[in-house]
């Protein structure tokens, strides 16, 4: 049976960077991200930025590999990365949100600049890797915890977020998460690009969605809290969350057995590959 993360003592920047990588759960953690995608554009100006990105080469339904990698570079730098590193990576992310903003006259006004639009995608982030960490090793204790929250601000302060923004302390973002759940909501169009591009994995091949799509809505439903489910009408029930529990137990067991390596990948790896392209001049997103 695998075991709850605890404390270690910490003093310096070296063991600040140590303990992020303990959170990582390598290709276990990354069951989760669908559903994490959910969950950010329940907050509707979240939504409508992403389906009427003028980026077609940052969009999932276009490019999903592209996507994807993209996004896991950004946990990768904003948990495993220097200063300098998220620097970098910011401008690049920058430079393609600097697009994708609302159209005068717009129903749903946004912009992917504002900090608290931002800070709401940081909570998914946080929240996503808490709660694998809580299904794959069964919980953490409370210093560990209060570490993690702390570090996760990065999921932030990596883009527009100011460090005052992040919530002080769990207790304060537990109070911010419930009210943002109070205004969850996906439209028709946002609702159909979950149901079918990010869930229903429509732009992989015929062959890959034939193979993955009943796992990837099982992952994604087990991840998502209940309001989500509710708004996306995604059918669950106590026995479906306990073969859950126990899957994602069996998972982490075997995850948290295995060399650290194992662990960090791939956000080590693409660490790596973002490290190498900016030495060769190359675009980072």
């Amino acid at each position: 049976m695998s075991r709850p993360i605890r404390a270690v003592p910490a003093d310096t920047a070296d063991d600040a960077a140590e303990r992020r990588r303990r959170y990582m759960a390598g290709p276990a953690a990354l069951l989760g991200g669908p559903a994490n995608v959910v969950m950010q554009l329940g907050k509707p100006p979240v939504g409508r930025g992403v389906v009427e990105s003028p980026v077609d080469s940052g969009r999932f339904d276009l490019r999903p590999r592209k996507r994807g990698k993209t996004t896991l570079t950004y946990l990768a730098v904003a948990m495993l990365g220097t200063d300098e590193d998220r620097e970098a990576f910011r401008e690049a992310v920058n430079t393609a949100h600097r697009q994708v903003r609302s159209r005068p006259g717009a129903a749903v006004k946004y912009n992917a600049f504002d900090p608290t639009l931002q800070l709401w995608v940081a909570a998914c982030l946080y929240k996503g890797t808490l709660d694998s960490l809580v299904f794959l090793r069964g919980g953490l204790d409370d210093d560990v915890a209060d570490d993690l929250y702390r570090e996760s601000a990065a999921f932030g302060t990596t883009l527009q977020v100011r460090p005052e923004m992040w919530p002080s302390d769990r207790a304060a973002f537990a109070e911010y998460w419930e009210a943002g759940l109070t205004a969850i909501a996906f439209d028709d169009e946002v609702k159909r690009y979950l149901l079918e591009q990010v869930i229903g994995l429509g732009p992989y091949s015929r062959v890959e969605r034939t193979a993955l799509w009943r796992i990837n809505r099982f992952f994604t439903t087990g991840y998502l809290p209940q309001r989500f489910r509710d708004e996306l009408g995604l059918a669950w029930s106590p026995r479906r969350q306990r073969v859950f529990e126990v899957t994602m137990r069996a998972i982490g067991a075997v995850c948290f057995a295995l060399p650290e390596r194992f662990r960090l990948y791939p956000f080590q790896t693409h660490l790596h590959d973002m490290r190498r392209r900016r030495a060769q001049g190359k675009p980072l997103v």
